[in-house]
């Protein structure tokens, strides 16, 4: 009987508070290996380029590790992960080993300066490493959400600026010009907010058949709107892990729920539409 043994390479991953992420390749390599962080193309965005890391031989095991410092700050969008076995040498897609984001876990609680930027190790459907990663100049991450008695509340808190009393939760229809303000609640140190939402504050008088409304916070009358979700943890990909009820009310059915992004919004349809 003949076993083949995966000889794809591995590296662990751990993050700290400040977004530094260190890399140790689970094996030694020979030559003379670097790290390459590749970001994926993003339709309607420019090009970006690729990131090389030194790798270089740990103090205590002497396993080849590279440290990505917090500064400069990754574009958003996702990084593929590759080993360079040397100068020249074609790149190898990185398989993950062991990932510490303990340091992740709690991130909402701490706050960030603008711009606001967050990275996050994860693995691919195809199991390989890569980072999903956030740059925003102000950020609103969402703490809590509840849908109940007809209504949507959301309470979170800005990241990057601060509320004056002019604040309001902005709701976009998708794909328009069409804006539904709020007046949230603002709490604490003037960054804690919570506002609510129920149906007839997004009526205009047409059938809700399918539309979509993005939330955002605009800090000030003439700030620009800051868009709201949650990234500030160690879920790179959230839509499908948090799944909120759905509200009926007024003839509408309200659905919250996160984008491929993280961002919120708020799905609206006909009460009496089809399952």
């Amino acid at each position: 009987m003949t076993t083949h043994q995966d000889t794809t390479p591995r590296a662990d991953c751990a993050s700290d508070a400040d977004g530094r992420i260190t890399f140790r390749l689970t094996a030694v390599p020979d030559g003379r290996p670097r790290l390459l962080l590749r970001p994926r193309p993003r339709k309607g965005r420019p090009e970006q380029a690729p990131l090389h890391l030194d790798l270089a031989p740990d103090a205590a095991d002497g396993r080849p590790h590279a440290v990505l410092e917090p500064h400069p700050a990754l574009a958003e969008g996702r990084w593929d992960l590759y080993l360079l076995p040397e100068p020249g040498a074609d790149p190898q897609r990185l398989r993950p080993g062991l990932r510490d984001l303990r340091a992740l876990v709690d991130g909402q609680l701490r706050d960030r300066p603008a711009p606001v930027a967050v990275r996050i190790p994860y693995v691919t459907k195809d199991d390989f490493l890569a980072l999903r990663t956030w740059l925003r100049t102000a950020h609103a991450e969402a703490r809590s959400l509840q849908a109940a008695d007809g209504t949507i509340t959301v309470a979170a808190r800005l990241h990057g600026t601060d509320l004056d009393e002019s604040a309001t939760a902005r709701l976009r229809l998708r794909g328009t010009d069409t804006v539904r303000d709020v007046r949230p609640r603002i709490d604490g140190d003037g960054r804690d907010f919570s506002f609510t939402v129920a149906p007839r504050d997004l009526a205009d008088g047409a059938a809700p058949a399918g539309r979509v409304w993005d939330v955002f916070v605009r800090p000030a009358a003439e700030a620009p709107p800051v868009r709201l979700g949650r990234l500030l943890d160690d879920v790179a990909d959230r839509k499908h892990v948090h799944v909120f009820p759905a509200i009926t009310a007024e003839g509408s059915v309200l659905r919250p729920y996160y984008t491929v992004d993280n961002d919120l919004a708020i799905e609206e349809t006909p009460a009496d539409s089809p399952k």
